[in-house]
């Protein structure tokens, strides 16, 4: 019952209330004259520097599910669930560069979004289109992920009822919240919250790293309790080390995740809100300290092991609800006001990425299916609107699908949403160093990888939970004709078709002198440094800010 963790409920509600006022106050922070353009809405004025774009971009990256769904799995599976810990290690020298370059050609042009890109690049709507379809499809699932982790922890507390309406109540009231602040305040609302959120995550964390294993006999004792259940675990892929069975599906896990996480709409959000390039060097280089933090958090699952922590029950009768685990764990290990401090930290954890993704799913529906097809007269006051308008039509889907669907459904769908948002790598991604690519190619390539992608997912089934399609990432070999085991990650298959088909084609298209879109992009573009007075703040702005360097 919720009267047994009132401390807990009180500690949570103040701190979630102090946030949200936060969040209202954010739109008089660096407030600039004119509200009502993307560039000031949707990018924060395109002015964040290293700090803040630290914490923003970590905090976009490092959502609440991830503090609640990598110990869950490190505590149903065991080593296999770490793979999360080297992707975000392995992913920013990859992206270095690759940033740097999209943040110069987007400062130049006044792009908001990936497909305001691919469109000049390629001088293709349709692969435009394309582009900002996939990234709002592949977003949707990962912000109702992070009521998950809300959920989460009002079920530990014990705020629940007895219908979908009350048992839903406090989500749809923290989600309508986020909604009206983000609305009024932008980009700023979550760069201001960042802040407090990461705080309060880095607190928890070091001291249950600390605490919890002096508590429970040391480390010794808690990879031993660990090793003991997967030892007596029937299920040929758990345990503390990997072993044949999961080596090739962690690895490209792993990798795939790496290449899919930049890729999201929410991901270049945070980026190009930056004041310069030297800010996004300095960050990736610095957001590794994040990776060290989430190796401390996977830990939390073994921890729970070793601590008898017992799941609360699922949605349907016989289950179990793995994403109650950290907060079961710290409800039972430390004082009531501590695990109040730890639940405000997963809540407003959920806060901050859910308002950056809306915001990037509303940006790219008004920059590439509003302006584009809709009202290509568009004014950026007009186009700051329609933004704020679909960012709460956004969070109300993602509230649906809670409400609605299964949790475990939509955790299914955000695997697949990284095997959308890979096909968008050629296009995106290559695109900065070459447009050797036909667009028609482009388009082709990603059909093919997404429709292969689509019937990979489709095939993979889950006797634990009676899912017969679309229940994960981990594709049997066998079911290619191979006799093993061995399972792969569906994205890293499917992009690499994609690009296979978009290069043969190309060849073909070329061959054929098939003409292709006109480029209105240049190279130095892409070269230009911040202190390159060509480098401006956007084109479609006024002409005096037109003509200040960005530095």
């Amino acid at each position: 019952m919720w009267r047994d963790h009132l401390t807990e409920i009180i500690v949570f509600t103040l701190l979630f209330l102090l946030v949200s006022a936060m969040g209202f106050v954010a739109a008089r922070w660096r407030r600039p004259t004119d509200m009502a353009h993307l560039d000031e809405w949707g990018l924060g004025g395109r002015s964040f520097g290293g700090w803040i774009t630290w914490f923003l971009v970590g905090g976009d990256l490092y959502t609440a599910y991830t503090f609640v769904a990598v110990p869950a799995l490190i505590f149903g599976a065991g080593a296999a669930g770490f793979f999360a810990v080297p992707y975000t290690i392995v992913i920013y020298p990859l992206v270095f560069l690759v940033l740097c370059r999209l943040w110069s050609v987007s400062h130049r042009h006044g792009f908001v979004t990936p497909a305001d890109f691919v469109r000049n690049r390629f001088g293709s709507p349709v692969l435009a289109l394309l582009v900002a379809i996939t990234g709002i499809v592949a977003t949707m699932p990962y912000i109702a992920l992070q009521l998950v982790g809300i959920e989460a922890v009002l079920k530990t507390m014990g705020v629940t009822g007895d219908s979908a309406l009350a048992r839903h109540l406090p989500i749809i009231i923290a989600f309508a919240i986020l909604a009206a602040y983000t609305y009024q305040s932008g980009l700023r609302a979550p760069a201001l919250i960042a802040f407090v959120k990461d705080s309060l995550i880095y607190i928890v964390i070091l001291v249950a790293v600390i605490w919890l294993p002096y508590k429970l006999g040391g480390w010794g004792a808690i990879f031993d309790a660990a090793d003991a259940k997967f030892q007596a675990s029937p299920a040929p892929g758990d345990g503390i080390l990997l072993n044949q069975n999961n080596q090739i599906q962690y690895v490209t896990l792993a990798f795939g995740s790496a290449l899919a996480l930049f890729l999201y709409p929410h991901s270049i959000t945070g980026v190009l809100a930056s004041r310069n390039r030297d800010v996004i060097k300095r960050n990736m280089s610095a957001l590794p300290a994040y990776s060290l933090l989430l190796g401390l958090i996977a830990l939390l699952g073994y921890m729970a092991i070793a601590a008898n922590v017992k799941p609360l029950p699922g949605a349907k009768e016989g289950t179990t609800d793995g994403n109650t685990v950290v907060p079961l764990l710290f409800g039972q290990q430390f004082p009531d006001w501590f695990a109040g401090v730890a639940y405000a930290a997963i809540g407003i954890g959920a806060l901050v990425p859910a308002a950056i993704m809306s915001i990037a799913a509303a940006n790219l529906f008004t920059r590439n299916i509003y302006k584009e097809y809709l009202k290509r007269d568009a004014t950026p006051a007009q186009e700051a609107n329609v933004s704020k308008i679909t960012s709460l039509v956004v969070k109300v889907g993602a509230v649906a699908c809670i409400v609605f669907l299964d949790p475990q459904f939509s955790i299914d769908l955000q695997l697949i949403g990284g095997v959308i948002i890979l096909q968008t790598l050629p296009a995106v991604a290559l695109g900065l160093y070459t447009r050797w690519f036909h667009r028609g190619a482009l388009i082709a390539g990603w059909a093919a990888g997404m429709g292969l992608g689509m019937w990979m997912l489709y095939q993979i089934g889950n006797p634990a939970t009676g899912k017969k399609h679309f229940a994960g990432s981990a594709f049997p070999l066998e079911k290619f004709g191979f006799d093993t085991p061995k399972t792969i990650y569906v994205g890293i298959v499917a992009v690499l078709v994609n690009l296979v088909v978009a290069a043969l084609l190309t060849l073909v298209l070329r061959a054929a002198k098939v003409a292709d879109g006109p480029d209105g992009t240049t190279p130095d573009d892409y070269f230009a440094d911040e202190g390159d007075p060509r480098v401006t703040p956007g084109a479609d702005r006024d002409a005096d800010s037109a003509r200040e360097p960005v530095a």
